[in-house]
């Protein structure tokens, strides 16, 4: 009998944001997920024994468990998408590895996402060579980690954003444990079959993320056909947490799920 039920997790880095971020492990648990995800929270790196211990005190406090978690990506708000194949972020990517790590280790946490670079300047075999230093070290906690695709429209100098284009980086990487992180909304602004692609590919996803299309809403504000994508997903075989990562202020949020 399939008992499956599609499962949700909310990204703290870009809902509850009006709240702090200790505070936003709570604030999920409140409204009835079980389990969180995370962009790189910290300002640099290597953080402090403090500022893990409290990061980790607020996750288990809430009884949520951390789903996913972006390696140090750089400066997010002011553009930057990872550190990867750039030849001035490498050593801080590589110095945030064992951080990353292990703070998912501690929490359980079985995906970790390592975002290319921006940039005309990227090295494509520098990012072959630290997604397989992360696979590596991933594999050790029995983690998996996720190359994501973007859009060009935010995106513009994101050099990964197609499916196609993760998934030739992927095979080249060579590693059992690193896989496709499906962000619907990105590919979908990209103008790929969403549906198509999940009933061809799914095999391939190690992580799934979701807003709609056009606005980087909740689901039921744009176009894409969100009931269905869930049962295609279901039919597919995928039995991970689907990360919530649009945008919403106000009341309602989460309304969609009850319809």
């Amino acid at each position: 009998m399939n008992t499956y039920v599609v499962r949700f997790d909310v990204n703290l880095s870009i809902l509850f944001t009006d709240l702090p971020l200790l505070e936003r492990p709570a604030a999920a648990a409140k409204h009835g997920f079980d389990a969180v995800e995370l962009w790189w929270p910290f300002d640099g790196p290597d953080p402090t024994e403090a500022e893990l211990a409290a990061l980790r005190q607020a996750v288990e406090d809430a009884g949520v468990r951390l789903a996913g978690l972006n390696f140090d990506a750089g400066d997010m708000a002011a553009g930057e998408r990872g550190l990867l194949a750039r030849p001035d972020g490498s050593a801080r990517f590589q110095a945030n590895i064992e951080a990353a790590v292990r703070l998912a280790g501690e929490l359980g946490c079985g995906v970790l996402n390592a975002l290319y670079g921006n940039g005309p300047d990227t090295d494509r075999d520098l990012a072959v060579a630290n997604l397989r230093r992360a696979a590596d070290a991933a594999a050790g906690i029995g983690a998996t980690v996720v190359v994501e695709a973007l859009n060009s429209h935010e995106n513009p100098n994101y050099p990964i954003t197609s499916s196609q284009a993760a998934f030739e980086l992927i095979d080249e990487v060579d590693r059992e444990n690193v896989a496709f992180l499906a962000d619907l909304y990105h590919l979908h602004r990209m103008g790929e079959d969403v549906l198509a692609l999940i009933d061809r590919h799914c095999a391939r996803f190690g992580h799934v993320q979701i807003a709609d299309d056009p606005g980087r809403g909740r689901p039921g504000t744009g176009r894409m056909p969100y009931p269905e994508i869930f049962a295609r997903l279901e039919a597919a075989g995928y039995r991970g947490h689907i990360g919530l990562e649009y945008r919403h202020e106000g009341p309602g949020a989460f309304d969609w799920r009850q319809g």
